[in-house]
């Protein structure tokens, strides 16, 4: 086995959950490989770069072998090396959120935001 399908190999290696959800991303055009756009049956094979956007991250991905069916999360980080550039730092200035479903801020709360954004905290 030479070579598989590009959706195939995606879902095989944990890259996607779901094969659908990888033949999506192809046919979107989220998937990339050798820096060229392919359909889900596109073959890659050994030494192919892949770039696949999986949520908002893009993967860069090299190819070393090929499978075709599932297999274990172990087996699956030994059949492509990771080229995924770090996330850039998150910004140096703080910036005031609230947990998401927390409600409206109380009073106290509300003060010290304004505070904040005033620059007096």
């Amino acid at each position: 086995m030479e070579s598989t399908r590009v959706d195939r190999w995606l879902w095989a290696v944990r890259l996607t959950k779901t094969r659908p959800d990888a033949a999506a991303a192809c046919r979107g055009g989220h998937v990339r490989v050798n820096d060229r756009p392919v359909k889900p049956a596109t073959t890659v094979s050994p030494g192919d770069e892949i770039r696949a956007r999986v949520g908002d991250v893009t993967r860069v991905v090299e190819v070393v072998r090929v499978i075709q069916k599932r297999v274990g999360a172990a087996d699956a980080a030994t059949c492509f090396i990771d080229r995924t550039p770090a996330p850039p730092p998150e910004a140096a200035i703080p910036v005031a959120r609230r947990d998401r479903g927390a409600g409206r801020p109380t009073k106290r709360e509300r003060r010290i935001l304004d505070k904040f954004r005033s620059g007096q905290l």
